[in-house]
């Protein structure tokens, strides 16, 4: 695992929404990422809100993200999720057909959407990136979050703009 961890932001006691959509295949390791992700955010925002959505595989992790960012109008979304590679190409078309569709959202709806949805290649990565007791990625992915929502809330009051509307209506 890289050395190199998101900063812990500075607490915060400004109410903050963070939607997390967790996949439910392999869930011993997301729900590591899981647990460690909502101790990791209750503990640095004591008044956030967190709403947990959990789904079948991470396919199903973007159209999710895409309701929750529609019609709940979170501050931040966090995908979790693992990935791990067989002996056929289907790992790597899920989690690329997964990373291109999360950027996509964060683009258009102006929203952090956290992508930790791992592609491993066994279960000892996995195990090591899930379930770790120092740091793990859903420590890192919380922290992350937290620190684009509050870069977001910055940068929105010093353009004196409003967070986006949650209506999305494509052409």
């Amino acid at each position: 695992m890289a050395g190199n961890i998101p900063n812990r932001p500075k607490e915060m006691q400004d109410r903050v929404a963070i939607a997390i959509v967790a996949s439910l295949y392999h869930d011993v390791y997301v729900s590591g990422m899981l647990e460690a992700a909502s101790e990791e955010i209750q503990q640095i925002a004591p008044n956030s809100s967190i709403t947990v959505y959990r789904v079948p595989g991470a396919f199903e992790i973007p159209v999710t993200v895409e309701m929750a960012l529609r019609h709940s109008g979170p501050d931040a979304v966090m995908a979790l999720g693992v990935v791990i590679r067989g002996e056929t190409e289907h790992a790597d078309l899920v989690a690329a057909s997964v990373t291109d569709a999360l950027q996509q959202m964060a683009v258009r709806h102006v929203v952090p959407v956290i992508h930790e949805v791992l592609l491993l290649d066994n279960e000892e990565q996995a195990e090591e990136r899930c379930l770790g007791v120092t740091i793990n990625r859903g420590t890192e992915a919380a922290r992350t979050t937290l620190n684009m929502v509050q870069l977001f809330k910055k940068m929105r009051q010093a353009m004196g703009v409003s967070r986006p509307s949650t209506d999305f209506n494509e052409d």
